[in-house]
């Protein structure tokens, strides 16, 4: 053994020889923001795409709330109002994506189609109003003086020439609000798209750490609707269902490519002035917790491939389009052998738009996609219609409640459905915590040792300092090694908040259950965890306090912690030059975040462990109400809290049995 425990010392003096000295933990920079940089790289082959593809669909899925779906509820839909406008109809539109929620907005039919039309989905974006907009008499002007716009009506409303050039090319269109916007009232817009302080969240509604930690949210919901809203267009007789597309702009433009993300049915997509390497979404509607760790909008856009993708860059945040994304979905196609299925309408002289350059670009688009191949005609001149014509509520059409009340209702429908739905499907747990904590064994990459201090000596043990270095990850886990001098090739990962100091007693000798441990052969690493002692997660520089701003983007220190516990484990297990036999996880007492990352990384090992040891009295999830605190884990609750994490561990055993293991 003492022959094994050297040459172990010596590969790992070997190693760090070959090492770049300056190596740090990527994790050790500020953490990342909405502002950032999200460039995309193409895998190498189309079959390491299909793997990719696969995996971020799964984490948009449970980032929205949407793993499993809900249940398709009855839409209940009501269409009324019809107006005659000369060459299509205009009608009033509502329906319930969940019982009692409503999506609602104004439905546009070509009058001259003959057997079915394609069907086209239009989120309008944060223009003032949404569906209601209406362009003072002065943007008008400038906007036709600029260029932008041809005509006046098209200038007072770019989202109503969207809707009606659509129909006059043969489309059934559906121009829906989002939640906050024109007649969708049950929750504000306050609420919605300005949320700023958790204080002043709703009990029981959206933000709070409950609905994060069931992940509802803004963005999940206004998905969903999307969802419903192509289960409706599917409903209308006149409606061809393999000829769909959806076309946004700004939040809309979000909208549209998160849904061709994770829904199959459409057959083209053109998300305007969205898709970039750079910011990625402002609005509290457009963010999520989850949604962006390790990925960004051209990645999210990508996985609509090689169905036909057309998108527009602007005077804003999409202006190096051309050159930073446009190149690699360019790549990403040609790779899977459809190079002139993704385009890009340059409106850079123009800023932030769905102008009528934008408009032609999506027009041309979809009718070569949606229309065989046919030629977009001009647009022309037609009726502007007030927010008084285009409400859907009146006296024989009631609107529903509105306030906090309303506002919880609609968050315990979404509750309802989801648990519903995992009840359904309760594998879907496993893929959940999957995706929530972002890594299992399996992908944790290769992970060396690294000896960085003295090797100490005592009767009985040697103590050995040094780090585990994750190369596919670029991370950094210091360790602690008590190695007894009658090793039993068998390993113990004392798993704490407190690092490598939980081994140890005031006097500095090895706490008793550690002791317990090298009495029987076990050597115990005491793993210095990121962030060892932190009370609180790091938060983004993001004046608005939604979880989704930080997290959005970073995993929560709880995931950290277990991919630095997931390190260890996977270097003990691979280490060609140190044959353990049996690998343990044990949550040192005293602490009940320990139990908490202990079961998350036990059921993130598979087979791996011999054993894992917590006291599952003495942590919940469900009891924390500070999304920063250091164990807060988006979606913990919706799958199933720690007793779903205990299910998956495959090896779990009382803590004082551990050591006669």
């Amino acid at each position: 053994m003492m022959k094994q425990l050297f040459r172990w010392c010596s590969l790992a003096l070997t190693l760090t020889t070959a090492l770049n000295a300056e190596t740090t933990d990527l994790r050790s920079a500020p953490p990342k923001d909405l502002n950032g940089y999200f460039p995309f790289t193409v895998p190498a082959t189309a079959e390491a795409w299909k793997t990719r593809r696969a995996e971020l669909k799964q984490q948009l899925q449970v980032s929205l709330g949407l793993l499993p779906l809900p249940a398709r509820t009855p839409l209940q839909t009501v269409i009324h109002s019809r107006k005659d406008m000369g060459d299509y109809f205009l009608e009033k539109v509502y329906f319930q994506s969940l019982p009692g929620v409503y999506v609602t907005g104004s439905l546009y039919r070509p009058k001259s189609a003959t057997g079915k039309a394609p069907g086209v989905l239009c989120p309008h974006g944060h223009w003032e109003n949404g569906r209601f907009l209406e362009e003072p008499e002065a943007s008008v002007k400038k906007s036709i003086e600029a260029g932008a716009e041809e005509l006046p009506c098209a200038a007072r409303s770019p989202l109503q020439a969207r809707c009606v050039h659509l129909a006059r090319m043969g489309c059934v269109v559906f121009h829906y609000d989002m939640l906050g916007y024109a007649d969708s009232i049950q929750v504000s817009y306050e609420t919605a798209h300005k949320f700023a302080t958790q204080a002043k969240a709703t009990p029981g509604g959206f933000f709070t750490a409950e609905a994060e930690g069931n992940l509802i949210s803004i963005m999940g919901l206004q998905t969903w609707n999307g969802i419903r809203a192509l289960d409706f267009l599917e409903s209308l007789p006149d409606v061809d269902p393999k000829r769909l597309g959806v076309t946004g702009a700004s939040g809309g433009g979000t909208q549209t490519f998160l849904l061709c993300a994770v829904d199959d049915r459409p057959a083209a997509a053109f998300p305007a002035v969205m898709v970039s390497t750079a910011m990625q979404g402002g609005c509290t509607c457009e963010n999520a917790s989850l949604l962006r760790i390790g990925t960004g909008n051209v990645e999210m856009a990508a996985l609509f491939a090689p169905k036909p993708l057309g998108m527009t860059c602007a005077k804003d945040w999409t202006v190096d389009m051309p050159t930073k994304g446009l190149p690699e979905l360019q790549q990403l196609y040609k790779l899977l052998g459809k190079p002139d299925l993704v385009s890009l309408t340059d409106t850079r002289p123009h800023g932030h738009n769905y102008n009528h350059l934008s408009r032609v670009g999506m027009e041309q688009w979809f009718a070569k996609h949606l229309l065989n191949g046919a030629t977009a005609p001009p647009e022309r001149e037609f009726t502007f219609q007030t927010a008084k014509d285009l409400t859907v509520w009146d006296a024989e059409h009631p609107a529903p409640a509105t306030g906090p009340a309303a506002e919880r209702a609609v968050v315990q429908a979404i509750h309802t459905a989801n648990t519903a739905a995992l009840a359904a499907s309760p594998d879907a747990m496993a893929a959940g915590w999957q995706s929530i904590l972002g890594r299992t064994l399996a992908n944790t990459g290769n992970c060396i040792y690294k000896l960085t201090g003295d090797k100490t000596e005592t009767a009985t043990y040697f103590k050995i300092s040094g780090e585990v270095r994750n190369e596919a990850h670029s991370e950094i886990v210091p360790v602690t090694f008590l190695h007894p001098k009658a090793w039993r090739n068998r390993v113990a990962i004392w798993a704490s908040e407190k690092g490598s100091a939980a081994l140890f007693g005031a006097d500095g000798s090895p706490v008793a259950e550690v002791q317990a441990l090298l009495n029987k052969g076990w050597a115990v690493a005491g793993p210095d965890l990121i962030q060892t002692g932190a009370t609180r997660n790091r938060k983004v520089e993001n004046p608005r306090e939604a979880a989704a701003y930080t997290y959005g983007y970073n995993s929560p220190l709880l995931a950290q912690r277990v991919h630095d516990l997931l390190s260890v484990i996977k270097m003990v297990q691979t280490n060609p030059d140190y044959k353990t036999e049996k690998i343990a996880l044990a949550a040192a007492p005293g602490a009940p975040g320990n139990t908490a990352l202990t079961a998350a990384a036990a059921a993130m090992s598979g087979d791996t462990l011999t054993a894992c040891t917590y006291d599952e009295s003495t942590f919940t999830f469900s009891k924390l109400t500070d999304i920063y605190d250091p164990n807060f884990i988006p979606g913990a609750l919706k799958y199933g809290d720690l007793p779903a994490l205990t299910r998956l561990v495959k090896q779990k055993c009382p803590l004082a049995e551990l050591a006669g293991k």
